[in-house]
């Protein structure tokens, strides 16, 4: 019986068969050996390109936010005149030393004086305390008194009295009522009367909380959105345009978030001097001052500048950038900011590539 006969292929088809297997397995080895030895394609070298010179310049970014100011008045002395306000002497904000007249009551004028403990009863010859300690520091401060401040009320304070009372316009009977004078805790300051209270033909009966001291300087905060908050880390230095136009310069110091939600930015000056220095009397008492404001969130530096896309990061991560005969420089990056970078190890003028991008 023949081989076609008993199933088995014909030999030609054998050979034929075999032949194509070799040709199949030799293009294999062919292409695995192309592909293992053929360097990989340089993609800086085929990627399109455009060219930009590296300037000088410089790299910074800012966003635009307001600032509020606003005073916080703490208490600092009550009243104990009893009758009807018939002046204001003083306006809100305005810096007061010992002896300045606040307000009167029935024409009597109410005075400011430094002490720690309030006026309380009448003091009078004979009259001993720390009280009278304090009344005697403010004569002496006036000039009206030159003896021993020692919280005994003898004739030399009760002649001093008499004088002072004679400058005022009042009765000079030497004594001194609870509700002729209020102590506070420092001289001199600036005052907030309280005008819910003290106004012009006002009823006073005593006791109240009347005169409020302002601290140094108002607080300074900058309300913002959580995205904006991210870009303001402490320390994150803020121009503050200020009430004349002058520039102020604050530092974030604190970030709280208040009952609505919002997130509140407290400034502080640089070093623990006051961000308004010795213009913060020009900042109104009454009411919250919104200044404009910069938000330094990348500082301005200067140098030779590139987008940067024209910046390249090798394996081990140093950057580079290609000049027009595609030569790469490592290059050290300062700052980047908005697309644009500083950068050190390249001159003034070289033309680098910029991949373009396809739209």
């Amino acid at each position: 019986m023949s081989d076609t006969a008993a199933g088995r292929s014909p030999r030609w088809a054998r050979w034929v068969t075999g032949l194509l297997i070799a040709v199949v397995a030799g293009a294999g080895v062919g292409w695995a050996a192309t592909t293992a030895l053929t360097p990989p394609r340089d993609v800086v070298a085929t990627t399109a390109f455009t060219l930009v010179e590296v300037v000088p310049g410089e790299v910074g970014s800012s966003i635009n936010l307001n600032t509020v100011a606003q005073w916080t008045p703490v208490p600092a002395g009550s009243n104990q005149a009893v009758g009807t306000v018939t002046s204001v002497n003083v306006t809100a904000g305005q810096s007061v030393a010992v002896g300045a007249t606040l307000y009167t009551v029935n024409l009597r004028p109410v005075v400011i004086a430094q002490g720690q403990v309030p006026a309380f009863r009448a003091l009078a010859q004979d009259a001993e305390g720390a009280d009278v300690t304090q009344l005697q520091q403010a004569l002496t401060d006036l000039a009206l008194y030159t003896g021993a401040v020692d919280g005994q009320f003898g004739p030399r304070t009760t002649t001093a009295v008499k004088t002072w009372q004679k400058s005022l316009g009042v009765p000079a009977d030497g004594v001194v009522q609870p509700g002729d004078i209020i102590f506070v805790p420092t001289l001199p300051t600036q005052v907030a009367l309280d005008t819910e209270i003290v106004t012009r033909g006002a009823l006073l009966t005593g006791g109240e909380n009347v005169v409020r001291a302002l601290p140094a300087a108002p607080i300074f905060t900058v309300p913002v959105s959580e995205s904006q908050a991210a870009l303001m880390p402490t320390g994150t230095r803020v121009e503050i345009t200020s009430i004349d136009g002058g520039l102020w310069e604050g530092f974030v110091a604190d970030q709280v978030v208040d009952e609505t939600g919002m997130i509140v930015i407290t400034l502080a000056g640089k070093d623990g001097a006051l961000i308004c220095a010795d213009a913060c009397a020009s900042v109104p008492v009454t009411e919250q001052s919104l200044l404009s404001s910069r938000i330094v969130t990348v500082e301005s530096i200067s140098g030779l500048i590139v987008p940067s896309a024209a910046l390249l990061s090798t394996a081990d991560g140093t950057a580079t950038v290609v000049d027009n005969t595609g030569t790469s420089h490592p290059v050290t990056v300062v700052t980047s900011a908005r697309g644009m970078s500083v950068i050190d190890g390249v001159a003034d003028g070289t033309s680098v590539r910029i991949p373009v991008t396809a739209d």
